[in-house]
């Protein structure tokens, strides 16, 4: 495996002033040269004269969070990552590569959850290149990398959780978002290591299900909304009834046999379960006739 190796290369002002010395010094022993009718010496010196000018172009500007990746005739050098003005061997090839932080929000994907629901889900990628090496070596493009390879890990993740928890301490994509976004942000950075890339975050921008079975989960979440809303009145009206049976008996407000505890459990139990407004109805008998 290519590693990077962080190199500085030379400074481009001192070079650059040298240069421009050397060259106007040849200039002018060549044209000393030429007028006193020394052809070798003149030959010579021109030669030196197009390697000096040819060395004006090793220079490079590096800008801050960028990286100038060095080749020499297809070997690794280095990588230049000291911003500024350099210069490097001018028969070198440079290629750039951006150390930005930079987002990629995936397309919608269809796909579906743990359950066989089809649903509609995206993610937002924040990432960086933390080795240059890496990513130019042993990717083809490191960019078209972390796109392909973070729906790939979308995907996968996507299908591995049900949409809804429809049990107690289970995780889902809907319920679970901080966790979904580290086990997304996992399963990103494991693809994306070969290519020198660190995830920075991982979360989920879209979630919905698929538009041909919307309506029927909806219908489904409002049926589950209403039992669980059922469940909790029947918890408080048991206990309320439960209350009041039991202050009636302490302050011995009235005796009660079985019967009319019956019929008073069921009378309170309808009028706090009931999702309308309760009549009442005046008995002027009673419960033995």
């Amino acid at each position: 495996m290519i590693r990077e190796n962080v190199i500085r290369g030379s400074n481009g002002w001192l070079l650059l002033a040298l240069l421009i010395v050397a060259i106007v010094l040849v200039l002018w022993g060549t044209i000393a040269a030429a007028r006193a009718a020394h052809l070798w010496l003149t030959l010579a010196l021109v030669v030196v004269l197009v390697i000096l000018g040819a060395c004006l172009g090793g220079f490079i500007v590096v800008n801050p969070n960028e990286a100038k990746v060095v080749l020499l005739f297809g070997k690794y050098l280095g990588t230049i990552k000291v911003h500024g003005f350099r210069w490097m061997n001018p028969l070198c090839t440079k290629k750039h590569v951006s150390l930005r932080v930079r987002n990629f929000e995936s397309s919608k994907l269809k796909v579906n959850d743990r359950d066989g629901n089809p649903i509609e889900i995206a993610a937002v990628v924040v990432w960086q290149v933390v080795d240059t090496a890496e990513a130019i070596f042993h990717v083809d493009d490191y960019e078209n990398f972390v796109h392909v390879q973070s729906e790939a890990a979308l995907r996968n993740m996507a299908s591995s959780y049900p949409y809804d928890a429809h049990e107690e301490h289970q995780i889902s994509l809907r319920g679970n978002t901080t966790e979904i976004a580290e086990q997304l942000k996992r399963e990103v950075q494991e693809r994306l290591a070969k290519a020198g890339v660190e995830v920075l975050e991982a979360r989920i921008s879209h979630l919905a299900y698929a538009p041909e079975i919307a309506n029927a989960m909806l219908r489904r979440q409002q049926a589950a909304a209403i039992i669980a809303a059922r469940q909790k009145i029947v918890e408080g009206a048991v206990g309320m009834v439960e209350m009041a049976l039991e202050q009636l008996s302490r302050k011995a407000i009235i005796q009660l046999d079985e019967e009319r505890k019956a019929a008073m459990v069921s009378n309170l139990l309808v009028v706090l379960c009931s999702d309308r407004d309760a009549q009442p109805v005046v008995n002027t008998g009673t419960l033995y006739q």
